[in-house]
């Protein structure tokens, strides 16, 4: 069984048919790729995220997500923090493409596509 898996994997990744920046929201921590702390205030923000409508929006992006429904599709897993000294990475959602954006240099930076 472990073999299909991965050879499905192989198989869609090649093709492309795995789209960059789809995300899956975990219930546990210990599911997660990584911890995340929504911000009140831009400020306090490390990543400015943007939510896409279409998975194809977020191809190749960190800061366009697209919230998909199973764990299979994602490209990351995340787990969303009531604390801030939880997470490994803060962010905080803007209204527009444009304004989406790496503000401080991070760790995680080039990993969420």
């Amino acid at each position: 069984m472990g073999k299909f898996y991965c050879t499905l994997f192989l198989f869609l990744f090649l093709t492309g048919y795995s789209n960059a920046g789809d995300i899956y929201v975990t219930k546990y921590a210990y599911q997660a790729d990584i911890k995340v702390f929504v911000a009140k205030y831009s400020y306090q923000a490390d990543l400015l995220v943007f939510v896409a409508d279409y998975s194809y929006q977020a191809n190749n992006l960190d800061e366009v997500w697209y919230f998909v429904k199973s764990s299979f599709q994602a490209d990351v897993t995340i787990y969303f923090t009531n604390y801030a000294y939880e997470a490994d990475l803060t962010i905080y959602y803007v209204d527009y493409k444009y304004q989406a954006k790496w503000k401080n240099s991070h760790s995680w930076r080039g990993r969420l596509q």
